[in-house]
């Protein structure tokens, strides 16, 4: 059990945390939410021991192990495999000691025990299926950790944090750097958790999949909440409800969501969007309350033309360095098109979007612009293109240098950024509010095509809600790359699939989409989407459970030997320790006992060469138990 009994918490002057009495619970899954600055990574701080109470108490259990997500990866040559195996600090302990040649038999033996409690022999195999799900291939595991960039670097720090057998696991934005294939692998992995489990997300459905609680951070109070996101926001709604602006705001979300389910509704082929959309506007007349006081708001400008097709690419064909990620793309994005892209992680759905931005040139092939095509481009690397020494005002004056600067403030106070925030320069902002102003400079410039890579990294809940709000209202067509599953499902009408190379149009929503993923889908010989019969899925498990028991069979004799390797060392690890207790004492040098003592001597550097002899034949047979692992 945790423990806050009238607990304040400062940084600086600022109150985060005034007098909050808090009890969370063994195994209790809570989703850590509130707006910026409200002090949730702070909270975490405290919880970590790095922060320390201004009053109150602060109480847990001793010897609690916690495990949480580093911010800072070093630049090391050791492999991402040896990296993640860090994460478990007592396997890492146990493992010098079994090293440590100073050690006798007994001591030895010990430590073999110590090893075999902790699954010390499957752990490669562990760290290696967490790398995986996390999109890491089987090359990369051999990589040294100084080879990957700082997105790929955090994905290393998340399976270091998942790999420490912890009570309490902290995790902060831990999707932020992931795609969609890899957060609903994490939360599956999540699912099966035993400890207890403190989730800092802007991700509503993600939140909703893995928490069972929710506290919330604000006004230097924490409220707890029984249930997951959606349950808090219905409870949140509840208590607002009575407020005319509430009612107000409601409405005009729902209309958003009608206008959409009845474009769609008779479309055979948008039929099962329109249902998904229908199920947001049942939720949405519960919780659209919840977001009465959110500081964001905004819209898209209409385009100032609106040509068709927008954009067209013909038997195209994209990659670097002589590597095609895709070939043989052929599509068409006409006006009011409204498309999400799925594909697991480096299918080239990035890639995609930067050949329709026209940052990436073709290899292969044609692409053809519509009249007056305006592209609005979202990704994160532009964010370092801001001018760091500069403000969100003078960006904005340095698009459209012929508004009035009032125009523009309030066009900016949209996005939070008031005042001196306004005025002020770049450089202090959060990876958030440079996020915001790359967002509102794209919004600004009336775009007639908007392509969106992850747009939603780093922003906050409130800022995730009026982005699809203005994206629902926006008329233009847009092309979206996301693993936020509620935006996808607000705002998308349809979705391409990139795989194997090439983009096909995907006939489902996103549940077929995890459908395809898990039963093993694939792209047709002539296009569309393959999914496995039900006589293939049948001869699928078939042969998966063949190969379980191939394995099996193989395994159990090579565990057999290690278990009759590990009694023998450990019989030999005695009588080596009986052997160095007698050479300890005094009586074995007395001139009587000459013969007595070399045979001892003897014994033992035949039992260090039984013992080097059987630990060779140790490491041999694990070898083979890991490569069945994998």
């Amino acid at each position: 059990m945790i423990r806050l009994s009238s607990l304040t918490l400062r940084r600086g002057t600022k109150v985060l945390l005034d007098k909050v009495d808090l009890i969370l619970h063994r195994g209790q899954r809570v989703g850590i939410v509130g707006p910026n600055g409200a002090g949730k990574s702070s909270f975490f701080g405290l919880l970590r021991g790095e922060l320390l109470p201004d009053g109150g108490d602060f109480d847990y259990p001793a010897g609690m192990v916690i495990a949480s997500v580093r911010q800072e990866t070093p630049a090391l040559q050791s492999s991402a495999l040896d990296y993640v195996l860090d994460g478990d600090a007592e396997l890492r302990l146990i493992q010098r000691e079994m090293d440590n040649p100073a050690h006798d038999g007994v001591t030895h033996g010990n430590w073999l025990g110590r090893y075999e409690a902790v699954d010390g022999y499957a752990a490669e195999a562990r760290a290696s299926k967490l790398l995986h799900g996390l999109g890491f291939s089987a090359a990369d595991l051999s990589r040294p950790v100084a080879s990957f960039s700082g997105g790929w670097r955090m994905r290393l720090n998340l399976a270091q944090a998942l790999m420490c057998r912890s009570d309490l696991l902290l995790l902060d934005e831990p999707t932020n750097h992931l795609d969609l294939d890899a957060v609903l692998w994490l939360e599956n992995w999540l699912s099966s958790y035993p400890g207890t489990l403190l989730l800092i997300s802007h991700d509503r459905d993600f939140l909703d999949a893995t928490v069972n609680a929710i506290a919330h951070l604000a006004n230097a109070r924490i409220d707890l909440y029984t249930g997951n996101y959606a349950e808090f926001e219905a409870q949140k709604a509840e208590k607002l409800a009575q407020h005319q602006q509430a009612f107000e705001k409601q409405q005009r979300e729902a209309a958003h969501l009608q206008k959409y389910i009845d474009r769609f509704r008779a479309q055979a082929t948008k039929a099962r969007q329109a249902q998904s959309r229908i199920k947001a506007l049942e939720r949405m007349e519960m919780i659209s309350a919840a977001h009465i006081d959110s500081p964001f708001s905004f819209g898209f400008r209409p385009p100032v033309s609106s040509p068709n097709p927008l954009l067209k690419i013909e038997h195209g064909a994209a990659g670097y360095g002589g590597n095609r990620l895709l070939d043989d793309v052929s599509l068409n994005i006409e006006g009011g098109a409204r498309i999400g892209l799925l594909g697991r992680n480096g299918a080239g759905k990035s890639t995609l979007i930067k050949l329709l931005a026209g940052d990436l040139a073709l290899v292969a092939g044609t692409r053809l612009e519509g009249h007056g095509l305006q592209i609005g481009y979202f990704a994160q690397h532009q964010l370092e293109h801001l001018r760091v020494d500069e403000s969100p005002l003078w960006h904005m004056q340095q698009i459209d240098p012929k508004t009035r600067e009032q125009e523009l403030r309030n066009f900016l106070g949209g996005f939070n950024f008031h005042g001196e925030m306004a005025t002020g320069p770049v450089a202090p902002f959060s990876g958030g509010e440079k996020a915001r102003l790359a967002l509102a400079m794209i919004v600004w410039q009336r775009p007639n095509l908007l392509l969106l890579d992850e747009p939603t990294n780093h922003l906050d809940l409130e800022m995730r809600h009026a982005l699809t709000l203005a994206l629902q209202d926006y008329v233009g067509a847009m092309v979206v790359v996301s693993h936020d599953r509620h935006l996808l499902r607000a705002t998308t009408d349809s979705f391409w699939l990139v795989d194997d190379g090439r983009v096909v149009p995907f006939d489902g929503d996103l549940d077929d989409y995890k459908r395809y993923r898990e039963q093993g889908g694939r792209i047709a010989v002539g296009g569309g989407i393959e999914m496995p019969t039900a006589s293939e899925r049948k001869a699928q498990k078939r042969q998966e459970a063949e190969e379980r028991q191939r394995v099996a069979a193989l395994r159990k004799p090579l565990e057999k030997e290690l278990a009759k390797i590990d009694a023998e060392l450990s019989k030999l690890g005695s009588q080596r320790a009986e052997l160095a207790a007698l050479l300890a004492g005094e009586a074995i040098y007395a001139e009587s006992a000459k013969d007595q003592l070399r045979d001892t001597v003897w014994k033992q550097s035949e039992l260090d060469k039984r013992i080097e002899a059987l630990e060779v034949d140790w490491l041999s047979v694990q070898e083979q138990l890991d490569t069945l692992a994998a």
